[in-house]
């Protein structure tokens, strides 16, 4: 879990310094000469050479300068790229072992199976709820019902708790899907307004240059966003899946003698 948040806060970092780097640049003050690449400053009395007039594509700029649409849809792309943190932080957190297969609750079914009292199991599995209970808790309620039936029952109980998993990855996947697609409406924008600007006569430079820097931003902020969480979903889907598969697999090791159990009421 650590790993994971460390390399989330790395992958926050990379992207703010992406996107703040066009600032920094434009901070910095350009230098009066430079002996090495052989430019020397003007000599007192001597006019000046016109200032260097290159400007940078401040990030800043880009966004304000982008129309109301613009800034909305940037609002939209942090808060996008901010869910998909959310979700896979708490995916981290919630899709473990050790959080889903509880070790209080292994070993006192395990105990109460060793001692051929499976009303005490059931009763374990409920002071426990969650998903291993549930898987449990299904083979345990058809014990007179034979063999086939368990498997069954327990067979079911695990393709519902997969799917109950699956149900909260889907909106990392959401996130993955739709954070491009947002960063392709600002792509489209962005050229939108840079040809209508070559339509209007004779082009502003500078208004071209923000329209494109637009449209480029948007779709390196909308990949930024999409790569790690599509990483995400996969990474977590197969974990769950392999727990689920952990826990059906040591509940049919639990009751494959469920046969010779005799349960008595009281």
């Amino acid at each position: 879990m650590k790993k994971f948040i460390l390399l989330s806060a790395i992958m926050a970092v990379v992207l703010s310094g992406m996107m703040m780097s066009n600032v920094w640049a434009q901070a910095a003050p350009a230098p009066a000469g430079d002996a090495a690449a052989g430019t020397l400053a003007p000599a007192e009395g001597t006019a000046a050479p016109a200032a260097n007039t290159r400007t940078g594509m401040e990030f800043g700029s880009v966004v304000f300068s982008s129309g109301a649409m613009g800034v909305f849809l940037w609002i939209v792309i942090f808060g996008t790229g901010a869910a998909g943190v959310y979700l896979c932080v708490d995916a981290g957190i919630t899709i473990r072992p050790k959080r889903i297969m509880s070790e209080k609750l292994i070993q006192s079914v395990t105990q109460a199976m060793a001692e051929g009292d499976v009303l005490k199991a059931m009763k374990n599995c409920e002071d426990e709820p969650g998903a291993l209970s549930n898987i449990l808790s299904a083979g345990f309620g058809h014990v007179e019902e034979g063999y086939e039936i368990i498997e069954e029952a327990v067979s079911t109980a695990a393709d519902l708790e997969t799917e109950r998993i699956a149900q909260k990855l889907t909106w990392i996947s959401v996130t993955a899907n739709l954070a491009p697609m947002l960063g392709l409406l600002g792509t489209v924008q962005g050229m939108i307004k840079a040809f209508a600007g070559i339509a209007g006569g004779t082009p502003d430079v500078a208004y071209l240059a923000l329209a494109i820097a637009q449209a480029l931003y948007t779709t390196a902020a909308g990949l930024c966003i999409a790569i790690p969480c599509v990483s995400g979903y996969y990474f977590f889907r197969n974990r769950a899946n392999t727990i689920i598969l952990r826990m059906q697999a040591m509940t049919m090791e639990l009751i494959k003698d469920l046969r010779n159990v005799e349960v008595v009421e009281g």
